[in-house]
């Protein structure tokens, strides 16, 4: 199996070398022309984000909202313009972050994070990104949305989830969002975590992201870029080690997912990450 560290800094017509990737690249290849500077194309909305995440890790929330809103309408009008399908895909998969952002930001029912906070941000949140989900054309090996190894995947993110979990906590200290942990509550809180706040932030994250910057910017650009992102994501909590912890996380789930092309996997090692995180861990300390 070839690793990482044997990769190269690989371009779409590498990429078309292996099976999952093979219809796509080769479309692309066959009726778009090369793109030139295609860093240009994409360090101008992950600047924005920074901003925007800065902003909101000083505590000027409605400012970062600004910043959030500018980028989306500018992503939005930019595919109206530039005529590069390649470009137009992943201008599309980089508008599900300040969404993300917004929708998070302005729900207005919750002043304090509840457990079903995450039940309306991440329901709403299905909407778009199954549009965006849609229209990227990737098939499902691409995706990730296959079962093998099912069974070992499974005691595999609990493990993984528990050890990442205990590391955030002790960066953050969250309060738990459950009030015991009785069967019920567990329960109720796997459902949340693994199967919509994981499902949805991974398909927008793994998924799609890091699906297109990998055909974008190839394999190793595609993984930092989506870990810088997911890291930058996190600046909510008002800490900067949680900024680069988050980081690390997303690079390791990003890697899981570079190596198996699974989307259960990555989405329950996210979602037992925040089952720890968010029930069990604050209840044991």
């Amino acid at each position: 199996m070839e690793t990482y560290e044997n990769l190269e800094l690989k371009t779409p017509d590498r990429e078309a070398q292996r099976p999952e990737y093979r219809g796509t690249y080769a479309h692309m290849s066959a009726s778009e022309p090369e793109i030139k500077n295609k860093g240009l194309y994409i360090i101008i909305p992950v600047l924005l984000v920074a901003i925007a995440e800065f902003l909101i890790y000083s505590g000027k929330i409605i400012p970062a909202m600004e910043v959030h809103a500018v980028l989306l309408i500018g992503l939005c009008f930019s595919m109206l313009y530039i005529k590069n399908v390649e470009i137009q895909k992943t201008y599309q998969a980089f508008i599900l972050l300040p969404i993300l952002r917004l929708v998070n930001l302005s729900m207005p029912a919750f002043y304090e994070i509840t457990l079903y906070s995450f039940v309306f941000i991440y329901g709403l949140l299905t909407i778009p990104v199954t549009v965006a989900l849609t229209n990227q054309g990737f098939n499902q090996e691409q995706l990730g949305v296959t079962f093998k190894k099912i069974g070992t995947y499974i005691p595999l993110s609990i493990i993984i989830g528990l050890l990442l979990g205990i590391g955030e906590y002790f960066i953050i200290e969250t309060n738990y969002l459950v009030p015991d942990l009785s069967i019920i509550s567990l329960l109720i809180l796997t459902l949340v975590m693994v199967f919509l706040v994981g499902l949805v932030e991974e398909i927008i994250f793994r998924s799609i992201l890091q699906n297109r910057l990998e055909m974008f910017l190839g394999s190793r650009g595609g993984l930092l870029v989506t870990s810088v992102l997911f890291g930058l994501m996190h600046s909510g909590y008002g800490s900067m080690v949680e900024i680069f912890y988050a980081f690390l996380v997303g690079f390791i789930i990003g890697y899981m997912f570079y190596k198996t092309r699974s989307l259960p996997l990555v989405t329950m090692v996210h979602g037992f990450i925040n089952v720890f995180l968010f029930g069990v861990i604050p209840h044991l300390f």
